[in-house]
């Protein structure tokens, strides 16, 4: 039995048997039944800082995170500890709805690290020389989608992406074999592939398949996303202007916004730097 339960089998005898005396056959303290007696009867003090914290979420569309929410109330004069606002956003489920970072586990033993060939050179001068690519995910009710893409620097056209209910070294080498099924014989004879260094990225089968493509792997120092901004930069694009606006519930709706998205993204989706679309651009080249 808990002790809370003791507490409150204490609490509706107290009248018929001495608490000490039921305290010490309960095997709990008397000054903890004592704290259990002021709590009865009192009203859920959470209650009122919630609701001032979910009219802080509804004016910002549910982009504040804890830290930002308790600014918010300490401009009204709300005065609580900021570990206070996370628990009670983590109760009454008011966390944010956006860019929560993820810890990702590493679920290989790092083999292969290649120099930073690329040096944030971020762009190209002819089709297919320059590839970047990551891995992001997608969160809905049924899991993560995992969203692996590469993407060339001569027009920033997503040159192919595969998708996973798993964060695995296959998806990335499917994404690879993709991308050179499609592109063929107009590959650049040095043709640089540009990541991070996650364990995808450092394994003996991304080694492998890029040496019998006769790809270069280029890799971002450890710790310093800029390295390869380019890649993070399309996931923000697609994150903001389709997944945090749709909100998908199943790994298929992410699946099926993912695949309309980069069809629109590629082919009509006007970029400012060069005002045509990333394939028109390249179909002119």
């Amino acid at each position: 039995m808990r002790p809370k339960a003791k507490y409150a089998v204490i609490y509706r005898h107290r009248n018929e048997y001495p608490v000490s005396v039921m305290c010490t056959f309960f095997e709990v303290s008397r000054s903890g039944y004592y704290d259990f007696v002021k709590r009865i009867g009192k009203p859920e003090q959470d209650v009122a800082l919630a609701k001032e914290i979910e009219e802080c979420q509804n004016r910002t569309d549910r982009t504040y995170g804890y830290r930002r929410v308790w600014k918010w109330l300490k401009d009204r004069n709300i005065e609580r500890n900021p570990k206070t606002v996370l628990r009670v956003m983590k109760k009454y489920g008011l966390l944010s709805e956006i860019r929560r970072r993820r810890k990702w586990v590493n679920l290989g033993q790092q083999v292969h690290k290649y120099k930073n060939l690329l040096a944030r050179q971020f762009r190209a001068d002819r089709p297919n020389a320059k590839w970047v690519t990551d891995i992001s995910y997608i969160q809905t009710k049924q899991g993560a989608l995992y969203l692996s893409m590469i993407r060339d620097l001569y027009d920033n056209s997503i040159v192919a992406y595969k998708t996973s209910s798993r964060q695995t070294v296959n998806l990335v080498l499917d994404t690879i074999r993709l991308a050179m099924k499609k592109e063929k014989n107009m590959v650049a004879a040095k043709l640089q592939l540009h990541s991070d260094q996650g364990f995808q990225y450092t394994s003996q089968g991304y080694f492998n398949l890029t040496q019998s493509y006769g790809i270069t792997p280029s890799m971002s120092s450890k710790g310093n996303p800029y390295d390869n901004a380019m890649a993070e930069n399309f996931f923000s694009i697609l994150k903001t202007e389709c997944i945090y606006r749709h909100k998908p519930k199943t790994l298929k709706e992410a699946d099926d916004l993912i695949d309309r998205f980069i069809h629109f993204y590629n082919y009509e989706r006007i970029q400012n730097k060069t005002g045509v679309a990333p394939l028109t651009l390249r179909h002119s080249a």
